[in-house]
């Protein structure tokens, strides 16, 4: 028996409220041995209260060890196991801005990049172009043609699009064309198998089309393709959990996964504040509620320690609204981390807190990494958070006789 299957059968219906909210990327990592994460650093008098009350521990995405992206990180909070659905970065993409996949599609999230006289990436993420600049570049890329295959570009958000090819023949697994470094040039798609060589052919004639409608860009010139896929299907939560769930996040691959498991998408919230009005808004209205937090991550991956204390200390100053509420259930964790120190995501455990009335409260008085090693929950597998979740809301009845 699956877990699935066991909380499936588990399952009780109460007018219990669970919040979830994700800081993306929030673990972090000391600049200089035995120093303060960025976590640890910041002035978070909410969260160390609500660390006071609730269990801490330690949140691992996929495995000891594991580096996970953001889709991997979000479904293991999510309940589903991250090594049993595989979902692209296309597909989250696509389905969080509403685009509809279909069996014959194959979706990649595109960023823009900056590309030296060399060909050589300056920039990865094309000085982080803003999307009123971004936006008439997607769209100037639906030019590009390819026999045999519909071609749709679409703009995300700051300097990542989405292109879906849609065709007979076409599979997902197509290695990414991000090096995820600079001073090289991007990568050339490379199918993974047989299967998806022609879905390689297709992306490389984008690109080569591509770069020529982008050569005279300042910022923009160029381009990588990432996290090929075709359409998942994954068990929605009403299903699973009983639960009917909302999401309220900003971008749209958080969105898009969010969709794919059957949560609906409410509000149009551009800052946590924003978030948390619509959290307000919707109260009555919903059972779970998952909460994304993106700058954590991405003043993270700029490796700006600073900027991702500042972000921090900002979502601190939210948890008050949150916590009037008085949700059954409230969890604050993240999805990985990701320490300005290395500027990317890491596998190291994400600190983690659940808050309810029924928990059995730890030690902790403050909320960080070095606290959360010693918390009651321990260091567990993130896949396993939404079962702890629901036994505190008592949405989970009695195994076996």
């Amino acid at each position: 028996m699956d877990m699935h299957e066991l909380t499936r059968e588990l399952k009780v219906r109460n007018d219990s409220k669970i919040v979830m909210l994700v800081a993306d990327g929030l673990g972090g990592l000391p600049l200089v041995p035995g120093g303060k994460t960025e976590l640890e650093t910041a002035h978070t008098p909410n969260l160390d209260e609500l660390a006071r009350r609730g269990v801490s521990g330690g949140s691992i995405p996929v495995k000891p060890g594991i580096t996970p992206g953001s889709g991997p990180g979000h479904l293991g909070l999510f309940g589903y196991d991250p090594l049993e659905y595989r979902i692209g970065r296309g597909a989250l993409e696509a389905t969080g801005i509403g685009f509809e996949l279909t069996p014959q599609d194959v979706a990649a999230r595109g960023n823009f990049c900056t590309l030296d006289a060399a060909g050589n990436i300056s920039d990865r993420r094309a000085g982080r172009i803003r999307s009123e600049e971004s936006a008439p570049l997607a769209i100037e890329l639906r030019k590009v043609k390819i026999p045999g295959v519909e071609v749709f570009v679409e703009p995300v958000k700051e300097h990542r699009f989405v292109v879906v090819f849609r065709g007979p023949g076409l599979a997902g697994e197509v290695h990414d064309t991000d090096p995820q470094a600079t001073g090289v040039p991007p990568l050339e798609p490379k199918a993974m198998n047989s299967a998806s060589q022609r879905t390689a052919d297709v992306a490389a004639e984008f690109v080569a089309q591509a770069r020529k409608l982008l050569a005279s860009q300042k910022l923009a010139n160029g381009l990588t393709l990432r996290g090929f896929s075709g359409k998942p299907a994954l068990p929605p939560y009403e299903d699973v959990y009983g639960l009917k769930a909302a999401a309220i996040a900003v971008y749209p691959m958080y969105k898009g996964l969010a969709r794919l498991v059957g949560m609906e998408i409410v509000g149009k919230a551009q800052t946590i504040d924003e978030q948390i009005d619509v959290l307000t808004e919707q109260w009555k209205t919903y059972d779970f509620f998952f909460i994304h937090f993106k700058y954590t991550d991405s003043t993270g991956e700029d490796g700006d320690f600073a900027a991702k204390v500042k972000r921090i200390e900002e979502l601190d100053r939210a948890i008050p609204r949150v916590t009037a509420l008085q949700p059954t259930v409230l969890i604050v964790t993240g999805d990985h981390s990701t320490p300005s120190l290395l500027k990317s995501h890491s596998w190291h455990p994400v600190p983690t807190i659940l808050s309810s009335a029924v928990c059995r409260t730890d030690r902790c008085t403050a909320y960080g990494e070095n606290e959360a090693i010693h918390g009651g929950l321990g260091q567990f597998e993130a896949k396993y958070l939404m079962m702890l979740a629901l036994a505190n809301a008592g949405r989970l009845g009695k195994f076996g006789a």
